[in-house]
């Protein structure tokens, strides 16, 4: 009987997707069945495998990990999903966990952690640092739980991150395959929830709250 847990990895970086098996190699319960750095390919391969847990980049050139996410959990939602990103947790974990991740862990810790997360997660539990989980617990009753880019949308925030950043709207354009315009009116929304008049305010919103 095989009780290996059996993992693909999805990374657009053939690097990060090589040290992850390295790091993996040694686990004598944990084998992986495949991996792919083609967007397109994660959810057939999800639907054609038998995949314990998916170790999924949160971003794609041409596609946002929680869209992938979410696609996923509507075809096969009994797959354990591992969100791995290079930016901080305060970023995308809890919109992860909320669009179906079991678990984020930053490319950073991955070298010390991504083991554990996987047996947990395999077994049904959840899987976020011990800094995040005492910062929700914190702020379950208090307003930073509540802040205005909280209620952005997905895309929204990661067009917030971005131009906070100093991205160009043509730059964001073309990094998240939409048009100029469709930017733009992404812009409007966020200057809209966020009660802000410009780009430089949403930099100062950004940097206030510690997500650039």
């Amino acid at each position: 009987m095989n009780n290996k847990i059996s993992v693909f990895i999805a990374d657009d970086h053939t690097l990060i997707r090589e040290g992850l098996k390295k790091v993996l190699r040694g686990e004598e319960n944990i084998s992986i069945c495949g991996e792919t750095g083609d967007s397109s390919e994660i959810v057939k391969n999800v639907v054609e495998n038998e995949i314990d847990v998916l170790i999924l980049d949160i971003n794609f050139p041409d596609k946002n990990g929680l869209e992938i996410l979410k696609d996923i959990k509507k075809i096969k939602p009994e797959v354990k999903v591992l969100m791995l990103s290079m930016y901080p947790e305060e970023h995308y974990a809890v919109r992860s966990l909320k669009a179906g991740a079991s678990g984020y862990l930053t490319k950073e810790s991955a070298s010390d952690e991504l083991h554990l997360a996987i047996r947990k997660i395999s077994k049904g539990g959840k899987y976020i640092s011990a800094e995040l989980a005492e910062k929700l617990a914190f702020d379950i009753d208090s307003t930073l739980g509540k802040a205005s880019h909280t209620e952005l949308s997905d895309r929204e925030f990661e067009v917030m991150i971005l131009m906070a950043k100093g991205k160009q709207q043509s730059e964001i354009a073309s990094d998240l395959s939409l048009s100029p315009s469709t930017v733009n009116t992404y812009r409007g929304r966020i200057l809209e929830k966020l009660g802000l008049k410009s780009n430089a305010e949403m930099v100062h919103y950004a940097i206030q709250n510690k997500l650039i």
